[in-house]
Parts: structure tokens; C-alpha cells; sequence
């Protein structure tokens, strides 16, 4: 995107849709659709007619966890944003200055030995920086608590100051969030998700839409740098292989719902695009370069000019599209962030035969 198409301030939604106005729900959101470079305007509640049965909707069942806790360096005070749980029991965790309107500014943090009360008598110590071209994020072991139940007891949700306010854990949930066995989720929401409803799903269900659940426990965004995400842990089952495998074989069309179910297929896929099932960690990120091999379409949030994640917009839809969608979201006064509207990109089809002119893969 041009710097003429960065975002303004009053484009930012500050409260999830259902706060906006009476009898408004999740899927009052609007909805952008992209076909190459055609674009229309629709809310969220009509995807079920934009789909077509026989389509695949691949859906991040990770749930968000209350992952911003109060703490304190000497006689400082600090936030503590907790992101994603090693292998080995330490913490990815990123340390923020707190502002009074959501936590806005990131903290140079180190040197190795620095050391945050937190509470209950609890306290981490910074021992490495998770990579070694920042300080933003650090390797950090905990004691004196068990962290999931510290985030339980003393955590909230992440929040950044576009916001009006904090908000009830709940309504950083999607309908799709399953607990995990070990107690890990998301950081952050898999915002993209949000606007579904459990109603809207039996409709789509209804119509011969089907759903492959998948996991990726997304870690703490950069607000500010926008960097490439960091590995993150992800699942991908079997039945959900064989599933996605299936309906790429056929006619139905494999969307995405959000860049993180993205990463996690195409994490899961050969060269030659089949998916198998598998668990672990991914630091695939996806660009136009590497391309995309498995999915059609996509169904996302509206990302910030700098965001690494136009790059996976490019890589599935091409330039054009993604600037094109982004005008006229501009244009349109659509709105941006976790609980603002959502674009939904679909191959061009020829209107004579349904067939797909420029597939995503």
C-alpha cells in the first residue's frame, strides 16, 4: 500500500459490533469481497450466499487467552504481555510501558537478569531475547506461580489503545475456540473469526459448507515494528488433512478463515500441496515469493499498511487485488483492527462455467 493510503485514526473500531447499537450481533460487521480486482460491498451476515456448497472454511480453534498482567520493575510499572509457551517451560513475553488506554508503547527491555514482580508473589526473569536482532520479545522463566492459572486469576486481554476500553475475556473468543489439552491459546484473537456466529454457522453448515478445524496459538503482534511473525505452535489433524485433501480434489474452493489458519495449512503441506497431519512449530511465513499451495481464498481482518501480513494478501490474491480492495476499503470507510469489518478474497470465476480463471495456488 501507497503512504497515501495509510489508515486514519477514526477508521480504527474501537468496540466489537455488538456494542455499536441494539439488536446488532458479531456478524453486523461489513463485508469487502474481492474477485480479482472486482470488489463489492456486503455484511457479514450474507457470507452464506457467497459460498457455494462444496467450499471448505479452514477455522483456528485456538482459544485467547487473558494474556496482559501487571507487574513491576524496581518501582516501576510495566505490563506484561505473555505470548507463547516454550517447549522447555520458559515464556516468550514482551514488556510494555502502561498508558491508562490499553498498553501502547514497548519497552527496550533486558539486559538478561532483569527480574518482574508479578503478582501473588510471583515473579519472571528475563534470560534471552527470543531473537537476536531485537529486544522486543524475551525468553523469560517464571516462579512462584503456574503461569495459566496466574493469567486466570490476575491476567485480561490484550488491548491497545485504538480501543474505547477493556473488555470481558468472552468477547475476545470466536465461536470456533476449543480449550487445548495443556491449557495453551492465542495471545491474541484469531480476529478474523470473530464475526461468525454459532447461528451463521448452522446456516452455512446447512448449505453444504464445511468446516476443518485446525490450530495455531498466534503469539503477541508487533504494533508497532510490524515484523514477521515468530514461530508459533500449530496442529493440524488428520481428519482435517484428509478433509482439506479431499475437497481440493474436487470442485469446492479451500478458504482460509484468517492469516493464521493459513500459516498453519500451509505449514502442513508438500511441495505438491497435499496436507498431512501434523503437530509442532512453524516459522513459515508467506510471501509472494514462496507463494501459496493449498488455499483458494481467504476470509481476513484489514490489516495496517506496514503489516508483514499483506504479504500472504500478495501471495494468495497478487498486488493489484490487495491494493484495489484496500482503496476502496479506504474509500468506503470500513473499519480497521480485531473487531472491525473483514475481507473476504475469492478467485475470479468465468460466469459461464464457475470455473476459476486465476486460482490462488
Amino acid at each position: 500500500m501507497t503512504p497515501a493510503l495509510r489508515v486514519p485514526e477514526e477508521l480504527s473500531a474501537r468496540v466489537p459490533a455488538e456494542q455499536r447499537g441494539p439488536g446488532l450481533g458479531r456478524d453486523a460487521v461489513r463485508l469487502l469481497v474481492s474477485r480479482g480486482t472486482e470488489v463489492s460491498h456486503h455484511v457479514f451476515a450474507e457470507l452464506p450466499r457467497l459460498l457455494r456448497a462444496g467450499d471448505l472454511l479452514v477455522v483456528n480453534t485456538s482459544p485467547t487467552l487473558a494474556a496482559a498482567v501487571d507487574g513491576r520493575i524496581g518501582h516501576a510499572r510495566v505490563v506484561v504481555h505473555f505470548s507463547t509457551l516454550g517447549d522447555d517451560g520458559r515464556w516468550a513475553v514482551e514488556l510494555r510501558d502502561p498508558d491508562g488506554k490499553g498498553t501502547t508503547r514497548a519497552r527496550a527491555s533486558g539486559p538478561a537478569g532483569t527480574g518482574v514482580r508479578l503478582p501473588g508473589g510471583a515473579g519472571l526473569v528475563l534470560e534471552e531475547p527470543l531473537s537476536p536482532r531485537g529486544v522486543r520479545l524475551w525468553w523469560a522463566r517464571v516462579a512462584g506461580a503456574d503461569v495459566l492459572g496466574l493469567l486466570r486469576e490476575h491476567g485480561r486481554p490484550i488491548r491497545y489503545s485504538y480501543t474505547e476500553r477493556d473488555q470481558p475475556l468472552s468477547v475476545y473468543q470466536t465461536v470456533f475456540a476449543l480449550p487445548s489439552a495443556d491449557g495453551a491459546g492465542s495471545a491474541e484473537m484469531p480476529s478474523a473469526a470473530r464475526p461468525f456466529t454459532a447461528r451463521l454457522v448452522t446456516e452455512l453448515v446447512s448449505r453444504g459448507v464445511r468446516f476443518a478445524p485446525v490450530t495455531l496459538h498466534t503469539g503477541v503482534a508487533s504494533a508497532e515494528a510490524h515484523e514477521p511473525p515468530y514461530p508459533e505452535r500449530y496442529a493440524v489433524s488428520e481428519a482435517s488433512a484428509r478433509l482439506i485433501n479431499d475437497v481440493r480434489a474436487g470442485d469446492g474452493r479451500v478458504v482460509a478463515v484468517g492469516t493464521t489458519a493459513v500459516r498453519a495449512v500451509e505449514s502442513a503441506a508438500g511441495a505438491d500441496g497435499t496436507v498431512r497431519a501434523v503437530e509442532g512449530w512453524t516459522d513459515l511465513v508467506v510471501t509472494p515469493g514462496r507463494g501459496v499451495r493449498v488455499v483458494d481464498g481467504l476470509l481476513t481482518g484489514l490489516h495496517e499498511p506496514e503489516a508483514s501480513h499483506l504479504l500472504m494478501l500478495e501471495a494468495i490474491a497478487g498486488r493489484a487485488v490487495v491494493d484495489r480492495a484496500y482503496e476502496e476499503a479506504r474509500r468506503g470507510l470500513y473499519l480497521w483492527h480485531e473487531f472491525g469489518d473483514v475481507h473476504l478474497l475469492l478467485p475470479e470465476e468465468d460466469p459461464d462455467t464457475g470455473r476459476c480463471f486465476g486460482n490462488f495456488r
